[in-house]
């Protein structure tokens, strides 16, 4: 059974969507519910010619350290599909372009606080471009071997969710 939406209040604050439901439970029961609406996101592997793996290592702010990723980013409105948001987002953040994609389907990292959804990809045959970040975005790029890319997530320094759901996509597609 579906909960019952008695009333919705949306806010916008910056780049997120807050929802706060007022709902009634199958069992009759009201609650408050509230979740960030959240825009869809992309996140790529991109695999070198050489069988490395491109990583970033990303400032992020929330907290505040430095984090091992993969290149990631939001979907806009300005780009037609995942796909496109995963070709401009793997260039603008790493200045490489990809000859061969392969789609790894999509995953909600939060579903209890976020409607976010993330779309996977693994990204071969990579080219040299320019890299163009945006001002508040502070990467570092490394080549890493499989190998080494395993061992940060052995010993739990590589922990961004989405790089981690499409290295385990990557793995079980490909084996």
């Amino acid at each position: 059974m579906a909960w019952k939406i008695h009333s919705s209040i949306q806010k916008k604050v910056d780049r997120f969507g807050i929802t706060v439901d007022e709902v009634i439970l199958p069992n009759g029961e009201e609650k408050t519910f509230s979740y960030l609406d959240f825009a869809k996101g992309v996140c790529i592997l991109p695999i070198t010619k050489n069988g490395e793996v491109i990583c970033i290592k990303q400032y992020r702010h929330s907290l505040k350290s430095w984090l091992w990723e993969l290149p990631a980013g939001m979907i806009d409105k300005t780009d037609p599909s995942p796909m496109d948001t995963a070709k401009r987002e793997l260039e603008e953040e790493t200045g490489y372009s990809a000859e061969h994609w392969l789609e790894l389907g999509s995953f909600y990292p939060s579903p209890g606080s976020t409607s976010e959804e993330i779309f996977l990809f693994a990204a071969a045959g990579l080219n040299p471009s320019e890299q163009n970040l945006e001002t508040s975005e502070q990467i570092e790029l490394h080549k890493l071997t499989m190998e080494e890319l395993k061992t940060l997530i052995k010993q739990g320094d590589f922990k961004h969710g989405a790089g981690l759901a499409a290295i385990l996509r990557y793995k079980f597609i490909t084996e």
